[in-house]
């Protein structure tokens, strides 16, 4: 674990993207924060140590990562861990068995199978509702809940939380309030500002954004929550390397610039797609036409690269991602290069079918992570796949 340093958090964001957590190396001057590449550190003596004992309890590249990007979110700890699953799994560690979950319905695919399959069988319970109406979240809640989950926006419907009213319900029901902040981060959205415990993100999407790494963050402005988090990354060991924490920091220097291209590209080719007589459904909240683009605009200060598209038919979907030429067919997101991708049969496979169609997660649902590409070049792929896809 490591703590923001107050003058971390008095520059602007572009600036503690590029310097906090990151002085030059004291022994040689390196601007950029050394690699760590080691176990264990000699100690001075018995019970006597320079701050690091083990690598896995800390390291160098890994604290410099760490209040990084707690300085993005405007929080005080920040921790790094091994994917954002296995920072998922520590912030359910949190909790005891008998305690009840309120769930987004619409979170990452790999977030609901980790609850349903592999927590509630050690006695948690969890409720997956639709976060958009506060009232069902309130109605959700019971006397053995203890945390409210959720994704804005989701994963893939691109749906919103008001995390400012979810904030004071969550206070006045005690509840831990936890926001996968992965499709805005920090760039476009802060959640600890409207009441969040805990933000988190897997590193491996935006903060880090060349797909050549894996790893997960958690953000906190609480003491308590961050010395038991600490004890749990030490416990249960689910931390990243010295060498992935170096690759995410070196993402997160140029997260401002890469995150207002994405937003400017994504913000076209959405309303660029919602004009194609195939697509049946458009859904990205820069769109006027989404239901929560005034809460969008309240919250949120852009709308990022993810969009989603209905075609209407698991054959229209299989057609078009096949046929791109720059998009890639791939998992993951929130890399430089585009990638598109089928949700009921890849990231959100795992979720029971009944769900996915219920929430209109349907089998023509298509989506896209906009990358940075000449934003002209993208329209013209996705274009030609549309043309070949009707035509065939």
């Amino acid at each position: 674990m490591a703590r923001v340093h107050d003058d971390d958090l008095r520059h602007g964001f572009a600036t503690r993207a590029i310097h906090a957590g990151q002085a030059p190396d004291p022994t040689t001057g390196a601007i950029m924060p050394p690699i760590y590449q080691t176990s264990t550190y000699v100690q001075d003596g018995l019970g006597r140590h320079r701050g690091f004992e083990y690598a896995r309890t800390r390291n160098p590249t890994r604290d410099a990562l760490e209040r990084n990007v707690a300085a993005l979110e405007g929080g005080r700890h920040g921790l790094a861990w091994a994917s954002g699953l296995a920072a998922t799994d520590a912030i359910l560690k949190l909790l005891s068995a008998g305690d009840h979950v309120v769930c987004g319905e619409n979170v990452y695919g790999g977030t609901h199978r980790l609850m349903q399959q592999i927590f509630a069988r050690l006695g948690l319970a969890f409720s997956f509702v639709d976060t958009r109406d506060p009232e069902i979240i309130d109605r959700a809640c019971t006397p053995a809940t203890r945390m409210l989950f959720v994704e804005t926006p989701t994963n893939p419907m691109m749906r919103l939380t008001d995390l400012a009213t979810a904030g004071r319900l969550a206070r006045e029901r005690q509840l831990l309030f936890v926001v996968d902040n992965t499709f805005a981060t920090p760039y476009l959205q802060n959640p600890l500002a409207f009441g969040a415990d805990l933000v988190m993100h897997s590193s491996t999407k935006y903060l880090n954004g060349h797909s050549d790494m894996v790893g997960g963050m958690i953000v906190t402005a609480r003491d308590d929550l961050a010395e038991r988090l600490a004890f749990l990354q030490n416990a249960s060991g689910a931390v990243p390397g010295p060498m992935d924490c170096w690759l995410a920091l070196r993402g997160t220097k140029t997260l401002p610039l890469r995150m207002a291209r994405h937003d400017q590209s994504g913000r076209r080719i959405a309303g660029w797609l919602s004009e194609r007589s195939e697509v049946q459904r458009v859904y990205y909240p820069g769109l006027p036409t989404h239901e929560q683009h005034e809460l969008a605009c309240r919250q949120m200060r852009g709308f990022g690269g993810m969009v989603s598209f209905d075609l209407g038919s698991l054959e229209g979907a299989r057609r078009v991602v096949e046929a791109t030429r720059i998009f890639a067919f791939a998992e993951s997101l929130g890399g430089v290069e585009s990638l598109i991708g089928h949700p009921a049969s890849m990231t959100h496979a795992s979720v029971p079918r009944a769900m996915r169609e219920g929430m209109g997660l349907t089998d023509g649902l298509v989506r896209l992570s906009v990358g940075i590409e000449d934003p002209d070049d993208l329209i013209a792929d996705l274009r030609q796949a549309l043309d070949r896809a009707g035509k065939a």
